[in-house]
């Protein structure tokens, strides 16, 4: 089947789906979202990219944003942040305070917001907060070719008056020494950081180079492949939070998820796919999102785990 009737039916069936989940309210400028919407991208190797839905309409990507934030940190200073954060998967909560006590303010992995905190901090070393945020938001456009990205200031300004576990998981790591700059400036590096916004078809092309190994087709060598593929692991076996596994089984590619209710997802050495969905599960993973990516990699035997002869 062609991959734009493909997403086009995918994007049919998520449209009439009667259950599309419960959008985020704790932030309140993403629970006036439509959960209506759903949009769909898919960028493929040989550099075709595909869309349907609402594939153009910007939308908050959230913790979507730590895969290039962690990109960012291991650019710095390599694998010494393995130091400071886990590659491990969680088994609890995005946003959960108390796997730090246990082990000794040291998160789990850089996907959870905990992890997230530690790479906002290597960021901002020798930086101020509107420095490391521009560079985030440069590093971004350059990777989808799009210098219209930008950061909702509103989304950002709602999570800074909202974000009482933030700064409560942002203290709690600073009194185990796991932080070196100002809690106020990493909360607010990182609240810029989660409100980019984002179309389907931006994320898609932004994810590319994850998809070829390293290497962006508009900005070149971004990571080397060794790099590439761990970055798929940690998406792959932690991306979802406490529904990772169950993401791993039902899909079957790495994929990082946002409350805003987009994905990521990459097949390496065949496609870079965004959906977005407002609604979220239990978990905080788009519903439908997750649904959607289920029927494309099944219809296009894209799993990791499937047979390369399939």
């Amino acid at each position: 089947m062609p991959l734009d009737d493909l997403l086009a039916g995918i994007a049919a069936e998520m449209r009439a789906a009667p259950d599309r989940g419960r959008v985020a309210d704790y932030i309140p400028s993403l629970g006036s979202v439509d959960p209506a919407c759903f949009g769909i991208a898919l960028c493929t190797a040989d550099g075709s990219c595909h869309v349907a839905g609402d594939a153009d309409v910007a939308f908050s990507i959230q913790s979507i944003s730590k895969v290039f934030a962690l990109t960012l940190a291991l650019g710095k200073v390599g694998d010494a942040l393995w130091s400071r954060v886990g590659r491990e998967p969680s088994g609890s909560a995005f946003n959960s305070i108390v796997q730090l006590e246990r082990e000794a303010g040291i998160p789990r992995n850089p996907f959870i917001n905990a992890g997230a905190l530690v790479c906002t901090d290597v960021h901002l070393a020798g930086h101020s907060p509107r420095e490391a945020i521009g560079e985030i938001l440069r590093f971004v456009r350059a990777l989808a070719d799009d210098d219209d990205i930008v950061i909702d200031e509103t989304v950002a300004r709602s999570e800074q008056e909202h974000g009482f576990r933030n700064a409560a998981l942002a203290n709690y790591i600073r009194s185990f020494g796991n932080l070196s700059q100002p809690v106020d400036a990493v909360l607010g590096t990182y609240f810029h950081q989660c409100a980019i916004a984002m179309s389907c078809r931006q994320l898609a092309m932004a994810g590319r180079y994850l998809m070829l190994g390293g290497r962006s087709p508009g900005a070149g060598r971004i990571v080397t492949p060794v790099r590439a593929r761990r970055i798929n692991a940690i998406m792959l076996t932690c991306g979802h939070y406490d529904a990772s596994g169950d993401f791993a089984f039902r899909v079957g590619i790495p994929g990082k998820s946002g409350v805003g209710g987009g994905i990521l997802a990459v097949a390496p050495g065949r496609g870079s796919i965004a959906v977005w969905s407002p609604g979220l599960n239990a978990q905080g993973n788009s519903q439908l999102g997750t649904l959607a990516l289920e029927r494309l990699s099944s219809a296009l035997g894209w799993s990791v785990f499937d047979p390369v002869d399939a």
